[in-house]
């Protein structure tokens, strides 16, 4: 006996069904604005950064211009990721996501290395700086960033695709910031070093959240316990319900940003009445784990199944 329960909806089912999630919308709005904002700024970062000389300000620059590749990469996975589930796929493309949130990490670790090389360069080879030019241009990609970032806050705490974008904006963010910096003590203190010095620090910035952003999505990838659930609690809190006694071969996963699934055979003590104990066990998900797409499977206690069924290669 299979049970399915979807969005605090249950059912007895034989057969595959579609799994359909609610699209982030206002994320999907938040994103197109960001994307504009981060196209138009890029274009006067790149021109500011050749014209003052300032390896700070170019490393901006060629950071937003990632941004602006990384928001529209993000906005295409959002859309995709409203296509329906069909035959051949059947929980739909909701990872689309987190495969563009692995993309922009990546990108990221390339971007932090990239600057890391141009600043041993210059270290060398100190070249003549515009100050001036630098501190101005980098102020207004500040203020660019910091709309970008409120944009998008709200919403990149639950999914992890327009939480890539924030990483990215954050670390642009500091990134004017130091350029603001680096160009302050150029123009004021004459400090030519300060501008790959202060690009280091860009990416390191950038380096410390590619990593957290990449770790995230190959968790999901492979299929990992989501952040904040017990498996041995779980387990342990079936295994109180009145007439069941065992709970296994239970499994948490991800299957995009805020969407937990939980499959856990549930073997009984008798077969009193186990349409009570699916109930009691699917609304003790929901409610105590806010976990709200379960498969469970029932099992009588004179129950064997086959040993290939329920054992996972190792």
């Amino acid at each position: 006996m299979i049970l399915r329960n979807d969005h605090n909806h249950s059912e007895h089912v034989e057969e595959s069904h579609p799994h359909q999630y609610t699209p982030h919308k206002m994320a999907y709005r938040s994103l197109k604005g960001v994307l504009i904002l981060s196209a138009l700024y890029m274009f006067a970062e790149i021109i500011g950064g050749m014209i003052s000389g300032s390896l700070a300000l170019l490393a901006d620059a060629g950071h937003m211009a990632i941004d602006t590749a990384a928001i529209a990469l993000s906005l295409f996975a959002a859309w995709i990721a409203k296509k329906p589930a069909n035959e051949g796929k059947t929980y739909g493309y909701y990872r689309a996501e987190i495969l563009a949130a692995l993309v922009n990490g990546a990108t990221l670790f390339a971007i932090s290395i990239w600057i890391c090389y141009e600043a041993w360069e210059r270290f060398h080879s100190l070249q003549p700086i515009r100050g001036e030019l630098m501190t101005g241009v980098a102020a207004g990609g500040l203020f660019v960033n910091l709309i970008g970032l409120f944009l998008v806050h709200k919403h990149g705490e639950h999914n992890l695709n327009t939480r890539g974008v924030w990483l990215h904006l954050l670390t642009d963010t500091l990134g004017s910031v130091s350029a603001i910096l680096a160009g302050l003590m150029v123009w004021k203190l004459g400090w030519g070093w300060a501008d790959p010095l202060i690009s280091v620090v860009i990416s390191l910035f950038i380096f410390f959240g590619a990593w957290r952003l990449v770790r995230e999505c190959v968790d999901v990838l492979l299929e990992a316990v989501p952040k904040g659930i017990d498996i041995s609690e779980i387990k342990r809190t079936i295994e109180t319900i009145s007439g069941v006694r065992e709970a296994h071969d239970l499994h948490v996963w991800t299957m995009t940003s805020g969407v937990a699934l939980l499959t856990v055979h549930v073997a009984l003590k008798e077969m009193k009445d186990p349409g009570q104990i699916l109930k009691t066990v699917t609304k003790l998900l929901v409610e105590k784990f806010h976990i709200h797409h379960v498969t469970i499977q029932i099992e009588p206690m004179d129950y064997e199944a086959p040993v290939e069924c329920c054992n996972l290669p190792k």
